[in-house]
Parts: structure tokens; C-alpha cells; sequence
């Protein structure tokens, strides 16, 4: 099949013929951030300027935290090369080097951290444009498949400098495309910035309604503090070798299988061996990360719906199994159990033991009609999260398909 009138094929495929190819190095300026050993410990500050890393560096835009490093004015002062202005494009030059964030309004002066690295376009392209290129999933590819290193991949100089990217021919038409992402990312960010407002809401409500702050109904019942080892048992998951991992089979799931408290079918394993029956999942057990290399992530859990019983679970992973399921999913999210996972937790290895799990203590009405009404209140501030998280998805995707028209130019705007 021909190339159809209008379009020309390229090393990166078929593009409008006004269109050019062209490597980040013959239009943009490229800076490595400094070796640690120019900063100096006393010029940190808790007030200066964010200093820019692979920590930081989200799709497309930066998160700053608490957790982000700052650097005084006199840092400031004495490495001006190394700050940023609005429109460059920053990556982490260790580890995440396939994300990248455009430097935004509000953002210019911030400091550029030593295991990041930025370009500067030059006039002749749209820097926003550009950002939306480098969230291609073909740029991203080529450069997590040309990062130096297997355990830590790294990026270089050299390396950013022969990215290539088609180029329309005006500032007019990449500014058209440009803007008609950007508005598509806006919608993303409302949405984003919505389902943060309800999770802080929801532990608003975990905070009254699990500590008993708050009644919702005032019968004879009593709150008492009780061992999760009192009310269910917690179950350590599967053992496997990589012989019995199979392409299909029984799915394991494990910590990268839960995001946002849901189960997520995504970098599955599966085993094709002998499993006990105490460790298939049912509806309504809580599923638990209890070993890990991050600390964080100690005590992510999901409760196991109907799509996910009949699985099993990693030795990374634990299950409790109790019949207040609703209600101690809930206490499993609050700071209630956070605080005694933190508490249980060694200087340097990051778990917890069946012993400690059945140890945490909650607080729990002895009232049926108290515990139901709880959850329910608690599960439909949940079911209205999951529905701005199924927008958000559709908004993602159609962003998605909006890039594949727009930065290949199958679709002209101008």
C-alpha cells in the first residue's frame, strides 16, 4: 500500500510532507544537573527553591511534596546555570528516564537536582509541543531501549541529543496541537485534583466514624478494643519457584497488582503447581502487602471482589480473613492500623509478621446496625471515587488517541 497524497515516509514513519524530521540536538540546548558534592549540606534549606529529580518528575508534570528537597537563595545564586526556566523539559537522568515534565509558569527559578537533566529548546519549536513528544510511547521506548545500564538505566547527554522528532513546518500549527492536549490534560487535571478532594474527605470520615467520634446509631452497643487476632486470622501467601511459572495458569497476585486500594490485572504472574486451599481467595478477604523493599508500601491492601476470588497470593502478600470484612477493610486504610504498622516495622527490614498482624487493636461496635451503617457510608464514598477513576482512565485514553493523530500529523488542526 502506497503513501497517500500529502504524506512522505520517514525513518520514524509516515508524516505530511511539510513536515521534518529532526534530533532534540539540532534545536535544544541540553544541561546535566550538578554533582552532589557542589551542594554543600548547609545549603539546604526548608524554605528556598524545589531542586528538580526523578523523584518529582510525573508524566508530563512535576509533583512537588514535603518529601522534595529545597536549596537556598545562596545555591541559587552561586549555580544560576543549573536553574530552570519556564518551557524546558527536566527527566531523571537516573531510574524513571522514560517520564518528563515541561517547567510551567510558577515553576522558573526552580533548581535543577543532580540526578536530573533538562533541554532548552531553541525559538524554531513549540516547547510545549515538544513535552507532548516525549510522552509518545515510541519516544518513550527508544529511550528506556537506549539508557545506559540494566539494573538502573541512565540517561545522557548524548543520548537525549539524538532523540528524533517530526517537526511541522509553523509555530501556528505545533501550537494548535499544543493547545488542543493541553486542554484534553486540563480535563485530566480536574478530575485529578477531584478524586484528591474526595480521599481526603473519605479519611475525614475514617477518622470520625472508625473511632467512634461520630455515632450513627445510638443503640445499646459498645465500642471495645479488640485484636484483629480476636475477630479473623491472617494468612501468609505462596511460595513458588520460577519453574512453576507458567504463561498462564493460577494468578499470584502481588503488591504491584493492587493501585488505589483496587485489584489490578496488570504484570501477572502465573504458577501451574499444587496450591492449598486456605490460600485461594474469597470475596471479602483483605489483601495485604506485608514485605517489601519500600517501606511505603507496607500495608497497601485491597478487599478481593468476585472478579478476583479463586486467585491465590505471593509470600510478599497476606490476607486476613474475618467476618467484619466490611468494616475492618476500612480500618485497614485509616491511620488507626497505618500508625501500628509503622510501630511494628524494624530499623532495616521492612515487614510484618502474622503475629504482629493479629496483635494490631481496633476499635469496634458491638452493634450490627452501627458496623453496617458505617461501611455503607464508607463504601459509597469509595464507589464515587472508583467512578472518577473510570473518567479519569476514559480521559487518558482518549488523550492517548488524540496523541497518535496529532504528533504524527494523521490529523491536521491547521
Amino acid at each position: 500500500m502506497g503513501v497517500k497524497p500529502g504524506y512522505k515516509q520517514t525513518e520514524l514513519g509516515v508524516i505530511p510532507k511539510e513536515w521534518t524530521v529532526r534530533t532534540i540536538g539540532q534545536f535544544a540546548t541540553i544541561k546535566t544537573g550538578p554533582f552532589g558534592t557542589l551542594l554543600k549540606a548547609s545549603e539546604y534549606s526548608t524554605d528556598g527553591v524545589p531542586l528538580i529529580s526523578v523523584g518529582e518528575i510525573r508524566e508530563g508534570f512535576l509533583q512537588i511534596t514535603d518529601d522534595t528537597p529545597r536549596v537556598s537563595q545562596a545555591v541559587t545564586r552561586r549555580l544560576p546555570q543549573y536553574l530552570l526556566r519556564t518551557g524546558d523539559i527536566v527527566f531523571g537522568r537516573k531510574g524513571g528516564v522514560d517520564r518528563s515534565a515541561l517547567i510551567r509558569d510558577g515553576q522558573d527559578g526552580w533548581f535543577l537536582g543532580s540526578d536530573g537533566i533538562g533541554i532548552r529548546p531553541t525559538q524554531d519549536c513549540h516547547n510545549e509541543y515538544l513535552s507532548f513528544q516525549f510522552q509518545t510511547t515510541r519516544i518513550q521506548g527508544w529511550l528506556l531501549q537506549n539508557a545506559i545500564g540494566t539494573t538502573m538505566p541512565s540517561l545522557n547527554q548524548d543520548i537525549l541529543r539524538d532523540v528524533l522528532v517530526p517537526i511541522p513546518p509553523t509555530k501556528a500549527e505545533q501550537e494548535a496541537i499544543a493547545g488542543a492536549l493541553s486542554d484534553a490534560d486540563a480535563l485530566i487535571e480536574s478530575l485529578d485534583r477531584l478524586i484528591a478532594k474526595k480521599r481526603k474527605i473519605k479519611q475525614g470520615a475514617m477518622q470520625e466514624l472508625l473511632s467512634g467520634n461520630r455515632r450513627l446509631h445510638r443503640g445499646s452497643g459498645v465500642w471495645q478494643q479488640t485484636k484483629l487476632g480476636e475477630i479473623g486470622e491472617s494468612l501468609i501467601g505462596l511460595t513458588y519457584k520460577p519453574s512453576n511459572v507458567k504463561s498462564d495458569g493460577l494468578l499470584v497476585l502481588r503488591a504491584s497488582n493492587i493501585f488505589q486500594e483496587t485489584i489490578r490485572f496488570e504484570d501477572n504472574v502465573f504458577v501451574d503447581m499444587d496450591v492449598p486451599t486456605t490460600i485461594i481467595l474469597r470475596q471479602g478477604d483483605i489483601l495485604i502487602c506485608v514485605r517489601n523493599g519500600s517501606r511505603d508500601l507496607i500495608g497497601k491492601c485491597a478487599l478481593i471482589n468476585k472478579q478476583a476470588r479463586g486467585m491465590t497470593f505471593g509470600a510478599f502478600m497476606a490476607v486476613f480473613r474475618t467476618p467484619f470484612f466490611n468494616i475492618v477493610y476500612h480500618q485497614f486504610q485509616s491511620e488507626i492500623i497505618k500508625r501500628q504498622i509503622n510501630e511494628h516495622l524494624g530499623a532495616t527490614i521492612n515487614q510484618i509478621t502474622n503475629k504482629s498482624l493479629n496483635s494490631f487493636q481496633i476499635p469496634l461496635p458491638s452493634d450490627e446496625k452501627e458496623r453496617d451503617a458505617i461501611a455503607e457510608i464508607l463504601n459509597d464514598m469509595d464507589a464515587d471515587i472508583a467512578a472518577l477513576e473510570a473518567k479519569v482512565a476514559k480521559a487518558r485514553r482518549l488523550k492517548h488517541g488524540m496523541m497518535q493523530e496529532l504528533l504524527t500529523g494523521r490529523t491536521r488542526l491547521v
